[in-house]
């Protein structure tokens, strides 16, 4: 007996299929948008902690990111606690998102406000991802809040990540969040190491869509 090869588009509406598992189970997709613009973000300041509201720019540019995502059906929102995602969520159409507090941005400690110009003008071989920050959190510890959004993403569906067989997959997640948070998860995502975000930029209130090369875990687009 031949096994039939699995559909790669719904044969009724012509979408692309989901990815599955070898057992059949959903791999699902997790779309990201970095929250709009702020005062800080437009200087080049470090933003961590502090609750910085958008710009007016910002919230154009949320509004803008809905036209990204319109036609897409989600299974879950989650957002960081910060008011600058929770506001980009709602902007973008999801003004009731599900706060996920471990998705906050890096915290940079000595560093919160600082313009990282000015940090490579005394230092000038600095970079944050090999560098750290003083008095904040390490990148490995970063990491450990990204790995643990991949795991809620995959709960259910048999992934190396899956840490709750048996939770319902889900098909399509969004989270809002920041762009250094968001950069380590896309390297979680892809199973490499935390580092590797320093290759993945990201503007504000862009989009980008992890998902899957067949059964790998790969970025299906970036910064759009």
């Amino acid at each position: 007996m031949t096994s039939k090869t699995p559909a790669t588009h719904d044969e009724k509406t012509g979408a692309a299929a989901p990815a599955r598992t070898a057992a059949g189970s959903i791999l699902p997709k997790l779309w990201l948008l970095r929250h709009g613009e702020t005062e800080w973000s437009r200087s080049g300041q470090y933003t961590g902690l502090t609750d910085l509201p958008l710009t007016e720019n910002g919230r154009v540019q949320a509004r803008e990111a809905a036209k990204k995502l319109a036609g897409v059906q989600f299974d879950a929102v989650f957002s960081s606690p910060s008011i600058r995602a929770v506001d980009t969520a709602g902007l973008a159409g999801f003004p009731d998102p599900e706060i996920l507090p471990y998705a906050h941005e890096w915290d940079y400690g000595e560093y919160e406000g600082v313009n990282s110009a000015d940090i490579r003008a005394k230092n000038p071989e600095y970079l944050i991802w090999k560098d750290g920050v003083p008095g904040g959190e390490t990148l490995a510890q970063v990491a450990a809040r990204a790995d643990r959004v991949i795991e809620r993403v995959q709960a259910g569906c048999g992934t190396d990540a899956d840490r709750s067989p048996d939770a319902t997959p889900l098909e399509n997640v969004l989270l809002v969040a920041h762009g250094h948070f968001l950069r380590v998860l896309a390297a979680r995502w892809c199973q490499l190491d935390p580092i590797e975000g320093r290759r993945l930029v990201l503007g504000t209130a862009a989009v980008c869509v992890l998902g899957w090369d067949k059964r790998t875990p790969a970025i299906e687009k970036w910064n759009i």
